[in-house]
């Protein structure tokens, strides 16, 4: 009986473990965005360059079902979640120190496999400790990330600043100690996962494909604009004032706001509804992104915290879709999730470069804006009533 109780409530400290594992290790992905304007410098890249760097890292993805379906054993899922802050840190902290393009790849190769062995599972644990509470235990779980990539830019801006860019390295030893820290604790935190007759890639999928098809072409929408502001926003900005300083902090701002979204999104969606929610996020996001492009000065700061509260508030909305279609093989389908989400957005990360190179991040943007829009109409399509902003789970 008290393992159906544990079930069911809400286990506010595996939650916030979890949550605390992805705001670091998310806070050293997001040094590249922010270091992108002096690596290009340094290394004399263009844009589409540029673009096949965010490209690198998610290019494991495609191992994402594979590491899902080993994930629902069981026997190693707890060491995926601990190592993810070394493994992911040491290699963005030696960006500084690569002498070559070719080497800056090798690294954030081994980024994007860590990425891979930390996304997979630890949603599915969160859903776990959620109980029935899953929207708000994404939330908690997604705060942890877009806060991070609120942390992140500014942090590596001043060590940058303090440092240079060839001796900020030592940062890397928070990600280390965190994995420390999140040794000790993980092991007192109840996770159980079903490790007879694991079930088939095969059957896995045929269990989320109802949800999973519409969410692929939603998620393919919004990459436009989640990519191309995740990883050119600093330099955009950059290129419109000069200033690395206003580049990092508009990009934390960006992230600020989603954390916001996030917080709010999750919880509503409890309560209103998965579809509704969803809807509203993808009818806003585009409109705040052509408006932030467009507006003069100092104006663009409202629309870019409206962007970033409406686009990165999605993800755990979508996550608590998958994982309430995915009964047998929870890690296996958030596998397929991830490496959808992973693919389309790194695909478009490398068409925005060279959409940039072409005709300016200026148009890009303008572009992006109303490839989002196109995601809408995938909304009729999830298991649900009819409408896309209907209450449907």
């Amino acid at each position: 009986m008290r393992g159906d109780e544990n079930s069911e409530r809400f286990q506010w400290g595996g939650v916030l473990l979890i949550s605390f594992c992805h705001f670091i290790h998310d806070a050293f992905t997001s040094f590249l965005s922010p270091l992108l304007p002096l690596l290009v410098e340094k290394l004399s890249m263009n844009l589409t360059h540029a673009g096949f760097l965010g490209t690198i890292t998610q290019l494991p993805a495609l191992l994402n079902p594979a590491i899902g379906k080993w994930a629902d054993r069981g026997k190693t899922i707890r060491w995926f979640i601990i190592l993810a802050p070394s493994l992911t840190s040491i290699p963005m902290c030696l960006l500084g120190l690569a002498p070559s393009y070719g080497v800056v790849v090798l690294l954030l190769l081994v980024v994007g496999v860590s990425t891979s062995l930390f996304h997979v599972p630890a949603p599915v644990i969160v859903a776990q400790l959620s109980g029935t509470r899953k929207g708000q235990g994404m939330s908690f779980f997604m705060i942890g990330g877009e806060l991070s990539r609120t942390v992140g830019p500014i942090a590596a801006v001043g060590a940058v600043s303090l440092w240079g860019l060839e001796g900020y390295y030592p940062v890397m030893l928070i990600g280390m100690l965190s994995s420390v820290l999140i040794y000790f604790r993980l092991k007192d935190v109840p996770v159980t996962f079903k490790k007879n007759n694991p079930v088939s890639l095969k059957t896995a999928w045929a269990e989320i494909k109802q949800v999973m098809k519409p969410l692929a072409g939603i998620l393919v929408a919004r990459g436009f604009m989640h990519g191309s502001l995740t990883i050119f926003l600093p330099l955009f900005i950059k290129q419109e004032t000069g200033s690395l300083w206003l580049a990092g902090a508009g990009l934390a701002l960006y992230e600020f706001a989603g954390v916001i979204g996030i917080f709010s999104a999750g919880p509503l969606s409890d309560r209103l509804g998965r579809r509704r929610i969803l809807g509203l996020q993808l009818a806003l996001a585009p409109l705040s992104l052509f408006l932030f492009v467009m507006l003069p000065g100092w104006l663009k700061a409202p629309a870019l915290v409206c962007t970033g509260f409406t686009l990165l508030s999605t993800t755990p909305v979508m996550l608590a879709m998958v994982q309430e279609h995915a009964t047998n093989s929870p890690s296996a389908a958030n596998g397929f999730f991830m490496m959808v989400s992973f693919i389309a957005r790194s695909a478009v990360i490398f068409l925005v470069g060279i959409s940039g190179d072409l005709a300016g991040l200026k148009t890009t943007y303008y572009i992006c804006a109303f490839l989002g829009i196109t995601g809408i109409p995938f909304l009729f399509m999830l298991p649900g009533r009819k409408g896309p902003f209907s209450g449907g789970r």
